[in-house]
């Protein structure tokens, strides 16, 4: 079943790519919206495995924005997301 996640740290294309091409092995196509903000993700996802996505994008620096992060995890995880997005810019 197709839905939409909000998901922080997403900055321009290069953050897209890397989520397009770290998430689409496990989870398949992956949209990324980056005209709305919060940015938005679209892939085919089970309940059972959202929270395998969770992990997978707070890895990548791009956690939900309904996730409640300590001040340490929300530093780490925008960190992540710059490396992230160059890694992107670099590949795409």
């Amino acid at each position: 079943m197709k839905q939409n996640f909000e998901v922080l740290n997403v900055k321009c294309g290069g953050c897209g790519h890397t989520l397009i091409t770290s998430l689409e092995k496990e989870f398949g196509t992956v949209e990324v919206n980056l005209e709305v903000e919060p940015r938005v993700i679209t892939l085919d996802v089970e309940e059972g495995n959202i929270p395998r996505l969770r992990v997978e994008l707070k890895k990548l620096g791009y956690p939900m924005s309904d996730e409640d992060l300590s001040k340490f995890d929300a530093f780490s995880t925008n960190a992540k997301s710059y490396i992230s997005c160059a890694i992107g810019k670099i590949n795409n």
